[in-house]
Order: structure tokens, then sequence, then C-alpha cells
């Protein structure tokens, strides 16, 4: 069986500066269609979700996915020439890569790669686990990796995106549960505090809440 091809995810997060919303409305109109030009126009797969009024750190978020770091190098750049990528600035910035997991026992790509309908939200957050964690034998990590697996089967509603950090950022991986009902994730959430795992779970924040918005209505929204 032919490996899959292995894709870097990319989530930055931005606010935009307050002059924004001085603008004339149609020099405004013309910068989102430029900056929405320039996604379709990448190569690259690009979803957009708005955080607006849901944090006080970020505004909206682009999601990207690449089999190169260069060519989501190249679209920010380019984001940032448009007209309105000089009133945004990054808060928060991701770099994950996809790969096989150890644990789970289904094969295949889910969520976005997988081909799955992109949902109304999309939670995203940073997590880390313990060093005392990786020390534990691998048959171990499977058993309690097993208990997690099942809790979060209990809720089909929300899918979940696995991407690994290891090396390239900050963090041990990037989660981003795609749903279209957030009292479902909150749910699974809780119900994930009480497996085995989380007792060696180091950093799972910050843990943000995005909802689809097509780019040219999000810049519309921005004021």
């Amino acid at each position: 069986m032919e490996e899959e091809k292995r894709r870097f995810f990319n989530f930055s997060f931005f606010k935009v500066d307050p002059k924004w919303r001085w603008m004339a409305d149609m020099a405004k109109e013309e910068s989102a269609k430029e900056v929405e030009n320039i996604i379709n126009h990448s190569g690259i797969q690009f979803r957009s979700y708005s955080t607006l009024g849901l944090r006080d750190d970020a505004e909206f978020l682009f999601w990207f996915a690449a089999e190169s770091v260069e060519q989501i190098q190249d679209v920010v750049s380019k984001l940032y020439l448009t007209v309105f990528g000089k009133y945004i600035n990054p808060t928060h910035v991701y770099l994950s890569s996809t790969r096989p997991s150890l644990y789970a026992k289904t094969s295949g790509t889910r969520g976005w790669l997988g081909g799955e309908e992109q949902k109304k939200y999309v939670i995203v957050y940073p997590f880390v686990k313990t060093r005392e964690w990786y020390l534990l034998p691998l048959e171990k990590r499977k058993d309690l990796m097993a208990e997690h697996i099942q809790a979060g089967q209990k809720y089909p509603q929300v899918t979940l995106n696995t991407t690994y950090s290891f090396g390239i950022h900050d963090e041990d991986f990037m989660l981003a549960f795609e749903t279209d009902d957030l009292h479902a994730f909150q749910d699974l959430i809780m119900d994930l505090r009480e497996t085995r795992v989380s007792a060696y779970i180091k950093v799972d924040t910050p843990m943000i809440v995005c909802v689809k918005k097509d780019v040219i209505p999000l810049i519309k929204s921005l004021g």
C-alpha cells in the first residue's frame, strides 16, 4: 500500500488594527477580493474562520495545508502585500505535520484531508504531554490511549484532525476538532478529562473556538 503523502498544517490567528475600520467601504471590499484571489491561486488548501467576539487575542484564523513550509510562507507573504495585509497582526501561529498514528487502529485519513465536509466550528489548540508519558512502555501507552479513543467514539458528530509538531514547533501536537455542535464538543472534553491519559497532559491551551466564514464575508465582518 502506498504511503499517504504528508502535509504541513499552519494555523495563523490574526487581529486587525482598529484603523482598518476607518477605511472607505469600497476600498475594504476591493482588498477583500484581492485576498480571496491570492488564496484561490495559491495552489494550497485553505480554510478561514472567524473568532470575532469570542476571544480578546484573535479575530480570525487562516488554516493552511501544504506540501512544504515554503508554500505557506509564499502565500502569507503575498497576503501581507495586500491593503488588508497592512492592517493585520499575527497573535498565534502554529506549525504541524500529518503522520500515521501510533495508537489509532483505523486506517486512512479522517477530517479535512480525508475529504470530509467542513463543519460549522473548529476548536484549535496546542497539546503537550508530560515527559513521563514518553517514558512509559509503548504497550502501556497503547492501552491508555485505547481508553481515550473509546471515550471519543461516543461523539461521532465531532471529527478530530491530529497533527504533529515535534521538532518543528513548541508543542507536541496540534488538535483541531470539527463539529456542528459546540455542546457536544464540551461534553467530549469533560469525558476526556476523566480518562487516565489526562494525568499525562501538560498543556492544552489556548483552546480557540472558530466559526466557519468565507474570506470576503469574514473581512467585511471586521468593521
